[in-house]
């Protein structure tokens, strides 16, 4: 069911740019539909989000969106026609197309806020800055995983009220397990695990952790510790299934363990700290034709407030930047900066080679369905939640994020695995996009979800907190809806619980990125 736009001065088409080929449909458009403004006349149906032709595009002629190519006619283009997957690709025909890196040419000083803004947050006794406070149980190994749950499940509050009553600080007791850990590489496979599961043990929404392994894997506790300069202590306690005596004997030591824990973990007290203590996760899940035009430059407008006020962003999901990276390159700080991104998209050439795999098998059947048709478009898109600042660094996966500004991080495009690695990077607050409807959410950092389209948000409001689809309606504007996403940030960041939070989300998206063979 498309969105209803009632008004009839709202023309039913968005032009993007000047010189696009396209023009994207506002609501379903039927054959004989006249769009003045672009002197058209709509030739069969086109759903709401998908292209329509602007102008004749010749059999091997580039179409532009953005003012940028994302694919190629595969055969002639008549104005007024749907232009999607029968008429339009991007394939080994077509050449690998030039794109200018330009590195660091439209690179500018940040115009910093004259009055930087708070949020109510947990300041630890390091100095870092929580916006949620956790007990975490980890499994070094899939052979913990079921002690891992069991432990958790014995703290939910819709099971046991009266576990965590006492403790009205402590937002739970969360199992972050994972499917590896063993039958692994040593090399590095084994490298991003561990990064990954001491990002999380370092992380500062939990106020404690507790990691549970079996004795015999390849992931040894004591390993991973050193890997990771971790150490034994009041808030951080392990032990192993083997030497303990067995599954009961392991839940009924975790459960202690925990009880142990709370008093401390639950005495804490929101204070006003800086948004600049921020480090904000930037996702887009089941996207579609909307994204790049709504939600996306929405959230990049939050961005740009939240560096202006000294805080961080991390846009991530190299698979889907692929095509767009040179509008990244641009923003780059310095020619290093922008190097390294384009190492991370040659590293991927060479793995999706080597699984007999291509950049260009995206978009997805959900992306498709909602007007995406090449991964060109669904990356030029995608880029737009990064806003407009500097690029001031890249990282690898689950790697610490120590800059100030807007980031990079190298994760596939899978957004659970994405995710794992931005909040094992560091980021305390998930913004999530999405056009065909997501119901995800993260722990230990709440997730935010925005809806690209009305039609979404009025299906699917009880998992998507903010819509963004009221700018493709023309009843709101980017910076308006920018300036909303940053206000409910803040007070996420606050305290105020997310959608995804308020059912529970969060304990199965914990996926680490497995590379390497399986032994």
């Amino acid at each position: 069911m498309p969105a209803v736009i009632t008004d009839p001065t709202v023309s039913p088409v968005l032009r993007l740019h000047p010189s696009d080929d396209v023009v994207i449909a506002r609501r379903q458009l039927v054959a004989g539909t006249r769009v003045a403004e672009e002197n058209l006349a709509v030739s069969g149906l086109v759903p709401p989000g998908h292209k329509l032709a602007a102008r004749a595009v010749a059999k091997g002629g580039p179409v532009r969106r953005y003012n940028q190519i994302i694919g190629f006619a595969t055969r002639d283009i008549r104005p007024g026609e749907h232009v999607h997957l029968h008429n339009m690709g991007i394939g080994a025909e077509h050449g690998a197309f030039a794109r200018d890196y330009a590195f660091c040419a439209d690179a500018k000083p940040t115009a910093y806020a004259a009055a930087p803004r708070t949020f109510r947050g947990i300041v630890r006794r390091d100095g870092r800055v929580a916006t949620r406070n956790y007990i975490g149980i980890l499994s070094s190994v899939n052979c913990s995983a079921t002690v891992v749950r069991a432990i958790a499940d014995r703290f939910r509050r819709d099971v046991y009220p009266q576990a965590l009553a006492p403790f009205p600080n402590v937002d739970g007791v969360v199992a972050l397990t994972h499917g590896t850990g063993c039958g692994m590489d040593m090399g590095e496979s084994m490298t991003v695990l561990r990064r990954t599961l001491g990002g999380y043990a370092k992380h500062a929404n939990f106020g404690a952790v507790l990691v549970i392994g079996l004795g015999c894997e390849a992931n040894q506790i004591a390993a991973l510790l050193g890997a990771e300069g971790l150490a034994e202590g009041e808030r951080l306690r392990t032990y192993n299934l083997q030497e303990v005596g067995g599954t009961a004997q392991s839940i009924a030591r975790g459960v202690t363990l925990i009880n142990e824990m709370l008093p401390a973990v639950n005495d804490v007290a929101r204070s006003d700290v800086p948004a600049s203590h921020l480090v904000l996760g930037l996702q887009c899940g089941g996207s579609d034709g909307y994204s790049g035009i709504t939600a996306n430059p929405a959230l990049g407008n939050a961005v740009d407030r939240l560096v202006a006020h000294g805080g961080t962003a991390i846009l991530s999901e190299t698979p889907e930047i692929y095509g767009a990276e040179h509008l990244l390159t641009r923003r780059a700080v310095s020619r290093e900066v922008g190097e390294k991104l384009i190492a991370r998209i040659r590293w991927w050439e060479d793995y999706t080679a080597r699984n007999h795999g291509e950049m260009n098998n995206n978009p997805s059947p959900g992306n498709k369905a909602g007007g995406l048709t090449t991964i060109l478009e669904k990356s030029l898109g995608a880029v737009a939640k990064g806003g407009t600042t500097n690029l001031v660094d890249v990282y690898e996966y689950a790697q610490k994020v120590d800059g100030r500004g807007f980031v990079f991080m190298d994760t596939p495009g899978y957004d659970p695995v994405s995710v794992t690695g931005q909040v094992a990077g560091g980021a305390n607050l998930v913004v999530f996009t999405t056009g065909r409807g997501s119901a995800y959410g993260c722990a230990p950092s709440p997730s935010l979800k925005l809806a690209t389209n009305s039609e979404l948000w009025q299906r699917q409001q009880d998992d998507i907190d903010i819509n963004c689809g009221a700018i493709a309606d023309g009843a709101a504007t980017i910076e308006s809806v920018g300036e909303q996403i940053f206000e409910a940030m803040l007070a996420m960041a606050s305290g105020q619980k997310s959608k995804s939070e308020q059912f529970g989300y969060g304990q199965q998206e914990f996926v680490p990125w497995q590379l390497g063979a399986v032994m």
